[in-house]
């Protein structure tokens, strides 16, 4: 009775007497914050030590807190300045990688999955597009294709970025970074276009009609075709100028198609790997590594400098037996490089080719090429040859056959041999319903890109507004055969149409020029109000090298071409022979 009267009173003690002596049953505690349930266990801990044995072993558990001890509560996490500068920082720039992703991932998909077209109507008037250059390439991805059946008629089909040319013989970038499928540019089109690659070999601008032929290695049964047109946009561009110098087209290489860049690279390679040849004379790999450019203009002074940069930041790495023997020679007929740049530009890019041991010949003509040599005349009219390894001829542009072929139906008003005359209209003088654009006219312009690409955009806000015109013209002829029609609506029809029929003149506007020189620097002449801005040097490179990238016609393109610089900047050129 004693017993059970003390485990009423005090249940703790009872159940310690109870239990074994090789353990103590602790006391169940309720959940508290971390300083209340230190309290509770230190409590329990003098209870347990007053009537547990001291001989007793230490119970499984937290070891008790020494007497007099106190539990320090954690430092309170304080937001700082700098520190919420930073989460906010991160946050932001999360945001911004995200949202730039899926950008990119849509546009990139969005691309590559073109839209359903509508098919071609008979109704409507047939644009034929001769070439796939600049001219035709922008007037393409401008044209509204509701209006008209377009069909696209070139030798390639894919449009060329031509002024990143000269990087690709050296390596720098690769071939197709700089190349834009033509179907790329018309699947993207409301109406169907229809693309042929063929070359083109008549054009009758009496009867309205094509003639083309397929000039692919592989041929079906049809070859050559004819076809009319109700308007024609003739953008053929031009061919290498070689001013009837013997030897050119069988010992030169050309820079203005892909595949003569392509020639180029294999052909400084071959130079290269035979200079190293074994048992080769001294005289026999001066000639091989001696590189000589024939044309002071964008292209020439561009390949000099990308070719200088090869040998500096590659061939004397992998080929440190022949690389300095390389030598650059520039020949120019005219008194300096770069006729189209100011004066100071010209003055800072020869001192830098001066630097960078690339001689320049000014006021030199070529009079013969040799197989391995060049023959020039000097300005002090001495004959002298040039023994050469890999000659590059970058001089200029002339028309096509095709180009002269029409002029010769047109002679009455085709009186200019350097190409086909337009009016302000970019209309072909003496030809109804044929428009000329880019490299094959003769006007005030020069036969640079910029200028091309200028002219079809204009084209395409003509060809807006004859289909706006066409539309307004039915729309009138069937309002006036309604004996009900609205007067003022008649009145409000005519106005739009007298507005679609006015045409505003061609205006160019020069948006400046752009060279690379080599050894990371550029050129850059820029108009600025009335005057212009002459740069040149690192920053220039960094804006020329921006200005390409932007100009670039799709995002893969521009991918592509930052890949391939960032390749070459972490990896080099590839020296590998094909």
């Amino acid at each position: 009775m004693a017993f059970r009267q003390l485990a009423r009173t005090q249940p703790f003690l009872a159940r310690s007497a109870l239990a074994p002596r090789s353990s103590v049953v602790l006391p169940r505690l309720a959940y508290a914050s971390p300083i209340s349930q230190a309290a509770t266990f230190t409590s329990s801990t003098r209870r347990r030590a007053e009537v547990t044995p001291p001989s007793q072993p230490t119970p499984t558990g937290p070891a008790p807190l020494p007497k007099g001890s106190e539990v320090v509560a954690p430092k309170p996490y304080v937001l700082t300045r700098s520190r919420r500068y930073l989460q906010n920082l991160g946050r932001v720039t999360l945001v911004l990688i995200l949202t730039a992703t899926g950008a990119f991932l849509y546009v990139t998909q969005a691309q590559n999955n073109p839209p359903d077209q509508l098919d071609a109507d008979p109704t409507k008037p047939t644009l034929v597009v001769l070439g796939s250059g600049w001219g035709a390439t922008s007037f393409l991805k401008s044209l509204d294709t509701d209006d008209f059946n377009v069909v696209v008629i070139s030798p390639r089909n894919y449009f060329l970025f031509t002024p990143l040319l000269p990087s690709v013989t050296v390596g720098t970038l690769e071939p197709r970074s700089i190349i834009q499928p033509t179907r790329y540019i018309t699947r993207h089109k409301k109406r169907k276009v229809s693309v042929y690659e063929a070359e083109a070999k008549e054009v009758d601008p009496t009867k309205k009609t094509v003639t083309f032929q397929d000039i692919s290695d592989v041929k079906g049964a049809a070859t050559d075709v004819t076809i009319n047109y109700d308007y024609l946009v003739y953008a053929v561009g031009c061919e290498n100028q070689t001013f009837g110098i013997k030897g050119v087209n069988e010992h030169a290489c050309f820079l203005k198609e892909l595949g003569d860049a392509d020639k180029v690279r294999q052909k400084i390679m071959d130079c290269i790997e035979t200079a190293a040849f074994k048992g080769q004379s001294e005289e026999e790999i001066d000639r091989l590594m001696h590189m000589v450019v024939v044309g002071g203009g964008p292209t020439g002074v561009e390949y000099a400098g990308e070719l200088h940069d090869f040998l500096i930041d590659d061939l004397k790495k992998w080929y440190p037996e022949v690389a300095d023997r390389l030598r650059i020679t520039l020949i120019e007929a005219l008194p300096n490089v770069l006729p189209a740049f100011s004066k100071q530009l010209i003055q800072y890019t020869e001192s830098t080719f001066k630097e960078n041991r690339i001689d320049v010949l000014t006021r030199t003509m070529v009079k013969d090429v040799k197989e391995k040599a060049v023959v020039v005349q000097d300005a002090n009219k001495e004959i002298r040859e040039i023994p050469y390894g890999l000659l590059v001829w970058a001089t200029g542009n002339t028309s096509r056959q095709i180009t002269r072929d029409l002029m010769g139906k047109l002679t009455q008003v085709q009186t200019q041999r350097r190409g086909l005359l337009v009016d302000d209209y970019l209309s072909l003088l003496g030809a109804d319903g044929v428009y000329a654009v880019g490299d094959c006219t003769a006007t005030s312009y020069a036969p640079t890109a910029q200028v091309a690409s200028q002219q079809g955009i204009y084209l395409a806000s003509v060809f807006h507004k004859l289909g706006q015109k066409a539309k307004l013209e039915q729309q009138l002829t069937q309002l006036r055969a309604q004996p009900s029609a609205d007067p003022a609506e008649i009145e409000a029809t005519v106005k739009k149409l007298n507005r679609a029929a006015k045409l505003t003149p061609f205006h160019y506007s020069h948006q400046g020029s752009l060279a690379y020189i080599g050894s990371e620097k550029a050129i850059a002449d820029l108009p600025l109000f009335n005057g212009n801005v002459a740069s040149g040097g690192g920053a220039a490179m960094l804006f020329w090298r921006s200005a390409y990238v932007s100009t670039l016609y799709s995002v893969r393109n521009r991918t592509m071409v930052l890949a391939d610089w960032a390749k070459v900047r972490i990896f080099g050129r590839d020296v590998s022979r094909e």
